[in-house]
């Protein structure tokens, strides 16, 4: 097999990934940092569709007016050099120590508005360089103590600020979706919208939800204990899944952001298995770091590690489909022999008085064998390569 990634696979990584210098809370730096046109030629090199960037990924915050400009020229050259494309962008509203209370939940109404400012700037930047995906991390939107703020009023703001943001966009003329990406805690002890069911429910209560969608991460579903494929798809049969980031994840750990498939990788397929069967054609973005140890030489391998073991497991997924034993079984899991009275497709009164007068025979409900053991032996295996 060609497990080569092509522009229609939609690979793509963030700025912040590639040219992570590796340094954590313990340890300095252990890579240089390089720029965002030579992170743009290292993905070039390896394969990659698209690049993606918070603000001051890209911008220093700092920067002048003609050196943003500058910036940004240079950024395009090495686009259309490469062919790269830039699908989605965010803005870093954690890193400034401006945002040590939150952004849009801020206690202060200065920094709040500053948020704002700096997301609408941001905004402009990523629709500029070709964004039509906006991502909202709220990683500093939260409390380590409960004393400190109201949850129901940061929930509020939340919503103010998301209100007011997307009007913002209506009001440019962009065609931009906005996605939330939920985290139950870290760096803030406790953030707000902390999963995937938070987040879907707080989308319901915007101005314009059919705008805001969601962005879920392997690695923070998996902080919380929660099955990461059971959000996924609450989120697409909900018609929410905007992007998607893929990692890795040990549960019960801080966030480690590990290549795609390092750490479980039967919960990595099972999750490519949904995307491909569903047709998902979004960005398939790697939220993920190479680990320390290595060189740039070593984040090339990461980056097309990530890519490989997704095509790898796609394949397995299409073997899996394909497997005649694998379907028969599937097939008697789900066998209808059409004896049970049917009340799919609406209520109306009949459905509802024909099944309350069925003769349900319990003892043979629960008597019953369902062959998941010998389903799932059959997926490791085929995972295993021995089918």
């Amino acid at each position: 097999m060609d497990y080569t990634p092509k522009s229609e696979h939609k690979f793509t990584f963030g700025l912040w990934t590639v040219g992570n210098v590796g340094r954590d809370p313990f340890g300095e730096p252990v890579r240089q940092p390089i720029s965002p046109v030579e992170s743009v030629h290292l993905l070039g090199e390896v394969g990659a569709y698209g690049v993606n960037f918070h603000d001051n990924d890209l911008v220093p915050i700092d920067a002048s007016g003609s050196e943003r400009d500058q910036i940004v020229r240079d950024f395009k050259a090495a686009l259309r050099e490469t062919g790269l494309v830039v699908p989605m962008a965010t803005t870093n509203l954690f890193a400034d120590p401006a945002f040590k209370d939150g952004a849009f939940t801020s206690n202060d109404p200065k920094v709040r508005a500053y948020a704002m400012q700096k997301t609408m700037n941001s905004i402009d930047l990523g629709v500029e360089c070709g964004a039509e995906v906006y991502v909202f991390w709220g990683g500093r939107e939260g409390t380590e103590s409960d004393a400190t703020k109201n949850p129901a009023e940061s929930i509020k703001r939340f919503r103010e600020a998301l209100n007011f943001l997307c009007r913002y966009t209506q009001d440019q003329g962009y065609n931009l979706r906005f996605a939330l990406e939920p985290k139950p805690n870290e760096p803030r002890g406790d953030i707000y919208l902390a999963t995937v069911g938070h987040a879907l429910a707080f989308i319901e209560t915007l101005d314009h939800p059919e705008m805001v969608g969601l962005n879920p991460e392997v690695a923070h579903e998996t902080m919380a204990g929660l099955n990461f494929l059971h959000g996924v798809a609450q989120a697409w049969e909900a018609g929410k899944l905007f992007h998607i980031d893929l990692n890795d994840q040990a549960p019960g750990r801080y966030d480690q952001d590990f290549r795609f498939g390092m750490v479980n990788p039967k919960n990595a397929f099972f999750l490519v298995k949904f995307l491909e069967d569903v047709g998902y054609d979004g960005n398939r973005h790697f939220d993920a770091h190479a680990f320390r140890t290595e060189d740039y030489e070593g984040v090339k391998d990461f980056a097309r590690g990530c890519m490989r073991t997704y095509l790898i497991l796609k394949e397995k997924a299409r073997q899996w489909n394909a497997d005649s034993e694998i379907h028969a079984l599937v097939q008697e899991i789900n066998a209808d022999d059409g004896s049970a009275p049917s009340w799919a497709g609406g209520y109306s009164s009949d459905k509802a008085n024909t099944l309350k007068a069925h003769t349900f025979d319990r003892q043979a409900l629960g008597a019953r064998g369902l062959p998941y053991e010998r389903l799932d032996q059959l997926t490791v295996e085929l995972l295993l390569g021995v089918r």
